[in-house]
């Protein structure tokens, strides 16, 4: 790539977002653990402003397991499904992924992709860029390849709080893309699409966003749309079983999952008129976690273990025994656990003024059957959240291990 020129009239090819890091990190910008890369150049770099640490924050596309999977929420996220077209097939589904391979990872390390940029990141750095890929039932059948459809991926089952519009639901393939820049991630976005050529053709496209880091005075677990804490008791990298729930190990079956994950996504409508009509009491019992902290009912902090016997002054549980967080915990599902790493969603208004707000629902597991599932036939039994959500679109998806360099994701099923 041709070194930076003093011109002010270089051309924009030779202006790179990764040329501006390297002034910013000489003036000791502080930047995310994988490294970073900056924005456009609109000036020689030397009298360029850095990056503040927000924009520098970069996510390595190659790796173990794909990106977006274990990273921290970020404040902008896409989910957008395809279908291939009519007569495309394993090759084009191929050579598909290798353009979105080569896309992802170039827009992750904050360069332009390749052909046709649109400029909409221009001036931006990666600002913690994820684009991760799946795919969905009906892709193996549409590219020959039934004979390597996992048996995980087979479809899910009915629940009662499920109202699904099927042209919102599954798709051969699935994206997700997040970002902490609204722009660096529609970016993304605009890109993948434009990649998919004819190829493949959009099936459905949700928006979704999280609180922006550094909006609190200190890191915490988020918030969703009905005030609540949500996120308390997700798995963590450091936990001693938190690979065995959330990734296919490197001998499973089929080989290709290696190192993969099944993703679970909903649209989870919050009825959030009804809910706000409720007293703040009637809210936490609910959950079972106070509003203010996240806290158990049964007291301490959002971290304490929760006291599922505890009694009040009046002999009732202090966790009633519908609580949504009671019915959640792993212990009350044979130890059922996913990785829940959702966004929010605002879609506007219906006609009559009921807001079409909720969560983008997004978990990982390394068997959809024993975790999603599982918690949602208990939560499908007597959850009291149940009245105040609806389920409104579902995918399940097969998402492989990561891809190596020279790698695009999903090559050793496509070409194995």
């Amino acid at each position: 790539m041709a070194d930076q020129s003093t011109d002010t009239t270089t051309p924009r090819a030779a202006i790179t977002r990764r040329r501006l890091l390297g002034t910013a990190g000489a003036t000791g910008l502080a930047l995310g653990a994988a490294g970073g890369a900056a924005g456009y150049a609109a000036a020689p770099a030397e009298k360029s402003a850095p990056l503040t640490s927000l924009g520098a924050d970069r996510v390595m596309f190659h790796g173990k397991h794909q990106p977006g999977i274990t990273d921290a929420l970020q404040a902008r996220g896409h989910l957008v499904a395809f279908d291939l077209a009519a007569g495309a097939g394993r090759r084009e589904a191929a050579a598909l992924l290798r353009r979105w391979s080569t896309t992802a990872e170039r827009l992750m390390t904050g360069e332009p992709a390749a052909h046709d940029d649109t400029d909409v990141a221009r001036d931006a750095g990666p600002s913690s860029l994820t684009i991760t890929f799946g795919f969905g039932h009906s892709f193996f059948s549409r590219t020959g390849l039934e004979n390597q459809r996992p048996d995980a991926l087979d479809p899910l089952p009915d629940f009662s709080s499920d109202h699904l519009d099927k042209s919102r639901s599954e798709g051969d393939l699935w994206v997700q893309i997040g970002a902490n820049d609204a722009l660096v991630a529609f970016h993304a976005l605009r890109a993948i699409q434009k990649d998919a050529g004819g190829a493949a053709r959009l099936r459905w496209q949700m928006n979704g966003f999280n609180r922006s880091p550094g909006a609190t005075a200190h890191p915490m677990t988020a918030r969703n749309l009905m005030g609540q804490i949500d996120g308390t008791r997700n798995p963590k990298p450091g936990d001693a079983d938190f690979d065995q729930r959330v990734f296919v190990p490197a001998s499973g079956d089929p080989g290709w999952m290696a190192n993969g994950s099944y993703a679970v996504v909903r649209r989870i409508r919050m009825l959030l008129d009804d809910w706000e009509k409720l007293s703040l009491k009637a809210q936490e019992e609910v959950i079972g976690r106070r509003k203010s902290d996240g806290a158990p009912l049964s007291g301490g902090t959002e971290t304490t273990e929760m006291d599922l016997e505890k009694t009040g002054a009046d002999g009732k549980l202090v966790v009633p025994i519908n609580a949504h967080a009671r019915i959640t915990r792993p212990d009350q599902n044979g130890g059922a656990a996913m990785l829940r790493r959702p966004f929010s969603y605002n879609d506007g208004f219906d006609a009559d003024g009921t807001p079409d707000a909720g969560l983008l629902f997004v978990c990982w597991q390394a068997d959809p059957l024993r975790g999603f599932v599982t918690v949602q036939r208990k939560l499908d039994r007597g959850d009291a959240l149940s009245q105040y959500i609806r389920h409104e679109a579902s995918g399940l998806f097969a998402v492989p291990g990561g891809a190596a360099r020279g790698e695009y994701v999903g090559q050793r099923l496509l070409e194995g």
